[in-house]
């Protein structure tokens, strides 16, 4: 099955990738220095990051500032009422992992207990699908006004701050760009090993983006592991989906910038690439956001488990 490209060489697609990963959030003088276990690359257009330390109740804001990642401030949180770790509807528990803020809700129709506003957040993300976790509507809200403190677990397993901390969160909660990362403990490493693993993250999606633009699909697939599903179709039928519409495709260009890089807080060796990708094809250009989650096996081998657009 063959690919028809234009005239522009896969290696400076690459090279732009590259140019866009070189912007470091932190500083790489000293292995002794350490970071958020969980942020391994943004790019310029991110400058905000959440953690959400669900044992001690505390919303850690982060901000990027000349290019290293330093806290803005702390929030007391209330998370759901029966722990962390969210496996179904109504199981009134926090997920636990690496989402996005999608939109900012006006609240002043709903009930008073979501407070001024409310932010909900892309639960369940493709890597939960994959585990078939369910469940929708969690949110970044606030409280009922006038009604004092709520308890650290105190949700149907949305997070909830007092309304005038949400309010000062507010202005750093730009939709679609801003990770919130959900966490049992706060956990740090040091900057050298998010180097390494930053630049084995690059690595593999630079042959992932490198495999689809020349079109070498067994290479391509061969990074997917085999436990791989998308929707409803598993490994085996995705492959002949892809295969059946990339025989009907003429693409022209594809580029891929705005890389961020993040580690999952509950699963080891389980990461993010989230990515812009433009894709020219008979003439129109369109751009999405991907995101491929990828395992990295015993043997240090990175494999995508899961993918989705947004």
């Amino acid at each position: 099955m063959e690919m028809q490209f234009g005239q522009l060489y896969y290696r400076g697609m690459l090279r732009r990738l590259l140019i866009v990963c070189l912007f470091l959030p932190w500083p790489v003088d000293g292995a002794e220095a350490v970071a958020p276990a969980y942020v391994l690359q943004l790019p310029e257009s991110i400058r905000t990051v959440l953690i959400a330390e669900t044992a001690a109740a505390t919303l850690h804001r982060y901000t990027v500032d000349d290019g290293n990642l330093v806290i803005g401030d702390t929030q007391r949180m209330s998370t759901g009422q029966n722990g962390v770790g969210k496996v179904r509807s109504g199981d009134r528990r926090t997920p636990l992992g690496i989402y996005f803020v999608v939109e900012e809700l006006d609240t002043s129709n709903l009930h008073e207990k979501y407070g001024p506003v409310a932010f909900p957040l892309d639960y369940p993300n493709a890597w939960d699908d994959a585990r078939n976790r369910s469940g929708y509507g969690i949110w970044i809200h606030g409280v009922t006004p006038g009604g004092g403190t709520r308890p650290e677990r105190d949700t149907d397993g949305c997070i909830a701050l007092p309304n005038e901390e949400l309010l000062s969160l507010k202005p750093y909660l730009e939709p679609l760009q801003v990770p919130v990362i959900v966490t049992r403990e706060l956990q740090t490493v040091s900057v050298q090993q998010i180097n390494e693993t930053r630049q084995l993250l690059l690595t593999a999606l630079e042959d992932w983006v490198d495999s689809f633009r020349s079109g070498d699909w067994h290479r391509y697939f061969s990074m997917y592991a085999e436990d791989f599903a998308y929707r409803d179709l598993d490994r085996d039928e995705w492959i002949a989906y892809r295969l059946k519409t990339a025989g009907t495709r003429i693409i022209e260009d594809y580029s891929v910038d705005d890389v961020v890089l993040l580690a999952d807080p509950e699963e080891d060796n389980l990461y993010l690439s989230r990515f812009r990708q433009t894709i020219t094809e008979s003439g129109r250009i369109l751009a999405t956001t991907k995101r491929l989650y990828w395992r990295k096996s015993a043997a240090g081998e990175l494999q995508i488990v899961a993918e989705d657009n947004g």
